[in-house]
């Protein structure tokens, strides 16, 4: 929005000249981020009162009945609704909405969030625990991520025009495509919304705990964006160059913003619970903007502690049908330490030290390839 008055108002001479600020991609990084975090804070009290006389409280968190019901049971949830509005808000002041992939992000997150508000208001309305049904929820997740493989891969698609060789995979540390998938790229990308979504949700367990590994995996992928976009720096870490990806660093900005405002009220003892609207669209964020910048699997890198918790509940599943016997004591593996009489704030800083070496790590191959 403040972009489009910079295309339409600016000019040297005029006394709207400050709005060349606009123009440049640092400056309302920066500003989108701040604004984010202002709105969270600003709307994070309300939300949380709104919740409370909604009586849209958490019943059945795993954790519950792992402590101490008395301290968790009856917190407000469904506060993904803060953390969608303190993104979508900045995200439409700061980003220029002219552009594909930003117009592809806010419609993902819109999706992923309807997704999740059904899933939620399942559980708090009808008292039902599983909310969605698994069918209901992959069917859900299949349909949006069938569509952007075939945006991704069509002739006729504005983004198969802006990146080049949609269908090629490429792999951290090494500098060249190692396949290409052609027409399977489609049930890759598939495969890849629906895991990272899930994994997402399968952090979401403990005060604080899915929403600082986000940030820092949201702040990976917002790098790699500002610098694909940039011929200069594309160029000089031997990446394609993809023009308008820049704009999605914006977008990760907005997030980063909104995360850490949700954080303040998310913090041991939380106040407010992000439910499967908050984790599922953010996990949905994550893949997407990994497969519009073409840096799939570096999803397991940079949110390796999604992979890890969501490894963890796979192969508890797998042991416990075929081996008839648990290989965790509890999955996901945040449970396990939390059973173990290890403190929850305890579990969940060191869970974001490890998010933060593998973001680091993430980081670092932009350089060594």
């Amino acid at each position: 929005m403040l972009y489009f008055l910079y295309e339409h108002l600016y000019s040297p001479d005029s006394v709207f000249s400050f709005l060349r600020l606009f123009r440049y991609l640092t400056f309302r990084i920066i500003y989108a981020m701040l604004t984010a975090f202002l709105i969270s804070l600003i709307l994070g009290r309300p939300i949380i009162r709104w919740l409370k006389e909604k009586n849209i409280k958490d019943t059945s968190r795993e954790e519950v009945a792992v402590i101490d019901s008395s301290k968790k049971e009856g917190t407000p949830t469904m506060g993904g609704i803060l953390i969608v509005l303190s993104t979508l808000i900045p995200a439409v002041m700061w980003c220029n909405l002219s552009n594909r992939f930003v117009q592809i992000i806010i419609f993902s997150t819109l999706w992923f969030t309807i997704v999740g508000y059904y899933d939620d208001l399942i559980k708090v309305k009808f008292k039902n625990k599983k909310g969605l049904s698994i069918p209901q929820k992959l069917f859900a997740q299949f349909v949006f991520s069938f569509g952007l493989g075939i945006l991704m891969i069509s002739d006729y698609s504005p983004l198969r025009q802006t990146i080049t060789n949609a269908t090629l995979l490429n792999v951290p540390f090494y500098k060249y495509p190692v396949l290409d998938l052609g027409w399977f790229y489609i049930p890759f990308v598939i495969f890849v919304v629906i895991a990272t979504s899930n994994a997402v949700n399968f952090a979401d367990g403990l005060d604080g705990l899915a929403i600082g590994p986000t940030v820092l995996t949201i702040l990976v992928f917002g790098v790699f964006s500002y610098v694909f976009g940039n011929m200069n720096l594309s160029q000089y870490f031997q990446f394609n160059y993809i023009k308008g990806a820049g704009e999605l660093s914006i977008f990760c900005a907005a997030v980063i913003g909104a995360g850490v405002g949700f954080l303040w009220y998310n913090a041991y003892p939380a106040q407010l619970f992000m439910g499967d609207m908050g984790s599922m669209t953010l996990g949905g964020i994550i893949a997407v903007l990994a497969i519009m910048i073409k840096q799939e699997v570096l999803i397991v890198l940079a949110g390796m502690i999604f992979f890890i918790e969501a490894l963890t509940v796979f192969l508890q599943m797998i042991s416990i049908n075929y081996a008839g016997r648990r290989l965790f004591f509890m999955a996901p593996l945040h449970h396990t330490f939390q059973k173990r009489g290890i403190a929850e704030p305890k579990v969940v800083i060191r869970f974001w030290i490890v998010a933060l070496i593998f973001a680091l790590i993430a980081l670092s191959t932009l350089k060594i390839r």
